[in-house]
């Protein structure tokens, strides 16, 4: 396979643009990545989008021919991938895929959702295709019950407390007040996310990732491009994608997302890394419960201490593991398709030298991604080094 690297970057602001649409938000974010990486849009092969939910939040799908006509692409592939919450992930990996196997040599990847043209009670019920229709939303379970259940279980297993969950959120809103594209930046306290409305009991107001409008796009090349055109192109090492049975009840220990754990298991292997050589990582954060999950899952903490590592700093910028420098989905927010690939740009800020919030002397970072509440999950290693 092909070396790959990322040469090519682009945010939107996240939060509510109520005076925009997804066409718009994903044109801003391919420009900005396509004049990152210096090149012109003749130079780019295919396009891929992540995108989860077009057709319910805004009545648009064909997506993969809008975007590329409104981006000013025409005769070449583009493809939209949709995994729920991780649909960013899966088409940053489709892209890598696809100059790995020396089909092409320039690929562009996005990611965008616009969620805020309708009201909450449509947001709820777009969220939900993402869990079993059948056997959970049916039923009456939303994401932050589902979420809600698996940080019970946790907690009664290994003595995880509500404070430890307050910890996440706390340290995720202070990283973000450096991050000019998150959607909160502010400053919390613990006794802020206690105190906030409750969701579903454990899980609180300040738990929870908002609802969020934003869009994200890289440009990937093979080796031979990037050592033409990019001074610092950042290396991706591994590759990794998972899926696990979509509903909680079929799950042998719903503490645990097996997606995650195969698919850091697959990127390790093909990067030859462990989780010790990771300085940091953005891991996906919907609830509070989900980043503890996560930091046991790829290996940083032992099963039931997740809790310890956030609370005792070690996930702290200066601590054992930079996590989630952005802001997280919790402060940075969740446009949903463009999670997966704005993981991957934190990632490459952070090798840069570029982020604002820098985890000093970083030489390798991971990006985490997950859909629904772990029925899918890519896990992709990135380095300064090839």
């Amino acid at each position: 396979m092909k070396n790959v690297a990322i040469i090519g970057a682009g945010l939107t602001k996240f939060g509510s643009h109520w005076d925009r649409d997804l066409v718009s938000l994903s044109v801003e974010a391919g420009i900005k990545a396509v004049h990152d990486a210096g090149i012109s849009k003749e130079d780019v092969d295919a396009l891929y989008g992540g995108t989860m939910s077009a057709g319910l939040f805004i009545n648009q799908e064909h997506l993969a021919s809008k975007l590329a006509d409104f981006s000013g692409f025409r005769n070449i592939p583009s493809t939209r991938v949709e995994a729920a919450c991780a649909s960013g992930g899966v088409a940053f990996r489709q892209g890598y895929l696809d100059i790995a196997s020396g089909m092409n040599d320039v690929v562009v990847v996005g990611g965008v959702e616009k969620m805020t043209d309708v009201g909450l009670h449509s947001i709820t019920k777009a969220l939900a295709t993402a869990a079993s229709h059948t056997y959970e939303a049916n039923l009456g379970a939303t994401f932050p019950g589902l979420y809600a259940m698996i940080a019970k279980r946790h907690m009664h297993d290994y003595g995880t407390k509500e404070t430890d969950l307050a910890e996440v959120s706390v340290k995720n809103h202070e990283n973000a007040i450096h991050n000019k594209y998150a959607q909160f930046r502010r400053k919390i306290n613990v006794d802020d996310v206690l105190n906030s409305q409750m969701i579903a009991d454990p899980l609180k107001l300040l738990d929870c990732s908002p609802i969020t409008d934003g869009a994200s796009a890289v440009v990937l090349a093979s080796a031979d491009v990037a050592k033409k055109v990019c001074d610092t192109p950042i290396w991706i090492k591994g590759s990794g994608h998972a899926v696990d049975t979509i509903s909680l009840h079929d799950r042998k220990d719903i503490t645990t997302l097996n997606a995650t754990k195969e698919a850091a298991r697959q990127a390790y292997l093909q990067s030859k890394m462990t989780s010790n050589d990771i300085d940091c990582v953005e891991v996906h954060d919907c609830f509070t419960i989900a980043e503890i999950l996560a930091i046991e899952d790829l290996g940083f903490a032992k099963k039931g201490e997740g809790g310890k590592f956030v609370s005792e700093g070690q996930a702290n910028i200066g601590g054992k593991l930079a996590v989630n420098t952005s802001g997280g989905l919790k402060a940075k927010g969740h446009p949903i398709g463009a999670t997966g690939v704005a993981q991957a740009i934190e990632a490459t800020l952070q090798l840069r030298g570029d982020a604002k919030n820098r985890n000093t002397n970083a030489e390798v970072a991971m990006a985490h991604n997950v859909g629904g509440s772990g029925g899918t999950s890519t896990v992709h290693i990135f380095s300064r080094d090839r």
